[in-house]
């Protein structure tokens, strides 16, 4: 026998271009719903833009001992930051809001509706207060009628009413006016058009969740905005509308801290402006009520010159601490974290850079929490920095009070020393000296402060925006992206095979028939499968005649060679070949085949015999019965139709006595039907009549054909098998489970089973073997490939 060890390719997809109109079917109907898609969807254009994230100069020297982190951190933190303020909710509110995006005019077309964004025919204002539009949500259809008359209601289909131009309409949505805003409203007559109403918090969270912000990559400060509508102009508005609302609300941002720090500076300067009046008014009450001229000469220059360096070392020196300190009583207070004064005139780099970082940070915190909560972990983050930040800078001033306090100490001490050594200088002058010296540390800090109050209003008027615009929004490509053709048809095409191919896969995975013979083959390994039946129809013959060319004829000549092949080769014992024919279950076809091997070899001019082992469900008599067929009772032959039963419980019976002789067309066949119906059809199987039966008619007949019960439902067929030549198994296609082929097998194993062989019944013509390719007998004609 010819074997392959090779996995069997064309085995394996023959399932599948069997059922080859499935997939051509289905590739056409998923490609025509593609088609229909690409045709009927409304198709998006791209739009982009971009701008580049402007570095704060405040906080950079601060955060720069930091920019080693980033690379460890894998990201451009800053940017990172920047780019969640700018999709923050809050900023597509204002953009929703500033483009009017809750309200547009629809075009009614025949399959879809399009919008009308660039000079809408109409619109739609309430009378109410701003917010009542804002949460309104609904649809209006409106006919034009006239240049001053229109058709309204909720739905096309739903009752209108006939409105003029500038009317109050009352719904339920509030009151509300439509005025035409072309001035040739009257060309749109007899068209109809929709207003849709969506609430500014829906519609914002939809153009948020749509817009594609990105970073060029992880070290650039550079940002793609991305955006896909059906109306490229009204694309490009949202994306330059939202670059335009981040920068504003940078801008905004500084300026409050610009103004947070005049604020505070003019606090100051009224302060100071107080205590100098102050020490004017001392130095004059003292110098009236000693009667000291204006001008008064030193009297110790020499010590004077050498306390200069000195004092104006302890004056600057207060200068610091009395503005550390401030700043310190000012943080101490605070409660949360509140942007705070710079540039007031601490020598303290540090400081100044820290406060700036600080700042910064706050102004990002408050953004963020426009459009989110304290819980966040992005504002948790900033929380932590922030708190980081403010113990640094509480730390800083507390050291730099130190260091001052110490300094302005050692200055005073080393002053006190200059001055006590000037005691010829009188007394009064001294005196004069000391209100001469808190007047000036005072002045001094009063212009400081008027200094400072002029460069913060520099700050404030000119406060710039956090990012430089690359390229304002624009349209990418005249072309729609969505939908997208080719990937939409090769989808189609991908699943319109993919849909046949996974039912059939599956079909195949979850199968446990038989099919045919090649299949039957591969499960009893190497017991023979002799031949595989046709499945016939409703108005076929059930049994074959003489000169039958059918393909049922033409199997069964080849079971009949098979059967004649292992019976010469098998064999053991004198007189007829028994063959006995069962299967699993009833309806596989067992009586079918025993019947028609019968009649096949009667065609043969063989003596056959058919005998109808089923004792309990028998079937032969639904076979020969019929105008066909003629009971020819002859001689002794069987004319009260007695059959196997009747001659097991009566001893003194014959076989002739049970036989009878049907001529079926034109050919005659011997049969001894199963008899009448016994309750103990095992008992009469095991006695000594069955074996005294099949020795005396196996002297008389070439081929003994036993129609026996199913083999899983009653043990009858095993209590006899012993006097059978070869067991022909019969399995019917489509209906005997594979699992069920392991009991005969095991059986035979066992050698319960004599001869064992398979046939299948009933394979569809699609799935007959070499049968089923090149066809049975004369004369048979080929059906087209297009009638398969």
């Amino acid at each position: 026998m010819f074997q392959k060890n090779e996995i069997d390719y064309k085995e394996l997809i023959k399932p599948y271009t069997k059922h080859w109109k499935w997939f051509v079917l289905s590739l056409v109907t998923a490609v025509a719903l593609a088609i229909l898609y690409i045709r009927y969807a409304t198709p998006e254009y791209a739009v982009q833009a971009k701008i580049q994230i402007l570095e704060d100069q405040g906080s950079a020297s601060e955060l720069s001992a930091f920019s080693d982190l980033s690379m460890l951190t894998g990201g451009n933190i800053q940017v990172e930051d920047e780019i969640e303020v700018l999709n923050s909710r809050s900023n597509f509110v204002e953009v929703v809001k500033k483009l009017g995006l809750n309200s547009k005019v629809m075009a009614q077309g025949r399959i879809h509706d399009s919008e009308i964004y660039d000079n809408p025919p109409v619109t739609l204002d309430f009378l109410g207060p701003d917010s009542l539009l804002y949460r309104a949500k609904g649809r209006f259809v409106i006919k034009i009628l006239s240049d001053t008359k229109f058709w309204l209601a909720e739905d096309s289909d739903a009752p209108g009413k006939e409105y003029v131009f500038g009317s109050t309409i009352t719904s339920e949505l509030g009151d509300f006016v439509i005025t035409p805003t072309a001035a040739t409203i009257g060309n749109q007559a007899g068209k109809e058009f929709e207003i849709v109403l969506n609430p500014i918090e829906e519609v914002a969270q939809a153009y948020q969740k749509k817009m594609v912000i990105s970073i060029t990559n992880e070290l650039s400060s550079i940002i793609t905005l991305s955006l896909d509508e059906p109306v490229q102009q009204k694309g490009i508005d949202i994306v330059n509308a939202l670059i335009d609302t981040y920068n504003q609300n940078a801008v905004k941002d500084k300026k409050e801290i610009a103004d947070r720090t005049e604020a505070f500076i003019n606090d100051r300067i009224t302060e100071m402006y107080s205590e100098l009046s102050t020490v004017d008014e001392s130095a004059e009450a003292y110098k009236s009520s000693r009667g000291i001229a204006t001008d008064v000469a030193s009297q110790s220059n020499i010590n004077l010159n050498l306390s200069a360096a000195s004092r104006q070392e302890l004056r600057n020196a207060e200068v610091q601490l009395n503005l550390a300190t401030q700043i310190k009583n000012y943080i101490d207070s605070q409660s949360g974290f509140e942007v705070l004064p710079v540039n007031i005139g601490l020598n303290d780099p540090n400081i100044a850079g820290v406060t700036s970082s600080y700042n910064d940070l706050v102004q990002r915190r408050n953004n963020l929490l426009t459009s989110s909560n304290e819980r966040n972990p992005t504002i948790v983050n900033l929380d932590q920095q922030l708190t980081s930040l403010k113990r640094s800078l509480q730390s800083s001033l507390e050291s730099m009070i130190n260091n001052l306090t110490l300094q302005v100490n050692n200055l005073s001490g080393q002053l006190s020393r200059i001055t006590a050594q000037i005691y010829s200088a009188p007394g009064q002058e001294r005196a004069i000296r000391d209100i001469d010296r808190e007047r000036q540390i005072t002045e001094t800090l009063y212009l400081y402060l008027l200094q400072k109050r002029e460069e913060a209003q520099i700050t404030y008027a000119s406060s710039s925006p956090k990012s430089k615009i690359i390229d304002w929004a624009y349209g990418t490509s005249p072309d729609p992206v969505s939908p997208k053709k080719p990937i939409i048809l090769l989808a189609a095409m991908i699943l319109g095979l993919l849909a046949p191919f996974s039912l059939i896969y599956l079909n195949q995975l979850l199968d446990n028939k038989v099919h045919n013979k090649v299949g039957l083959e591969k499960l009893v390994g190497s017991i023979p499968v002799l031949a595989e039946l046709p499945r016939l129809g409703k108005n076929e013959r059930t049994l074959v005649n003489s000169g039958d060319r059918s393909v049922l004829a033409e199997s069964l000549r080849i079971l009949r060679t098979n059967l004649d092949y292992l019976l010469k080769t098998k064999k053991k014992t004198e007189g007829a070949n028994v063959i006995f024919v069962t299967s699993s279950v009833p309806a596989e076809g067992k009586t079918f085949v025993a019947s028609n091997l019968a009649m096949i070899y009667a065609k043969a001019n063989k003596k056959v015999l058919l005998l109808g082992g089923d004792i309990r469900n028998p079937k032969i008599n639904q076979f020969y019965s019929g105008k066909n067929v003629d009971s020819l009772n002859r001689g002794s032959a069987n004319k009260d139709n007695k059959g196997l039963t009747d001659y097991l419980v009566n001893d003194f019976m014959t076989p002739r006595e049970v036989i009878s002789s049907m001529l079926v067309t034109d050919q005659t066949v011997d049969i001894i039907h199963s008899g009448k119906l016994m309750p103990n059809p095992a008992e009469l199987l095991m006695s000594d009549r069955m074996g005294e039966l099949f020795e005396e008619v196996r002297k008389h007949y070439d081929y003994i054909i036993v129609d026996t019960a199913p083999l899983m439902v009653v043990s009858d067929t095993m209590m006899i098998s012993k006097y059978a030549d070869l067991v022909l198994y019969v399995t019917r296609a489509d209906v005997t489970e594979t699992k069920v082929l392991e009991f005969p097998l095991k059986m035979h194993e066992e050698g319960k089973l004599n001869g064992l062989s398979f046939v299948v019944n009933g394979v569809k013509d699609t799935n007959l073997g070499y049968g089923g390719k090149y066809g049975y007998g004369y004369g048979k004609t080929t059906k087209k490939w297009w009638k398969v």
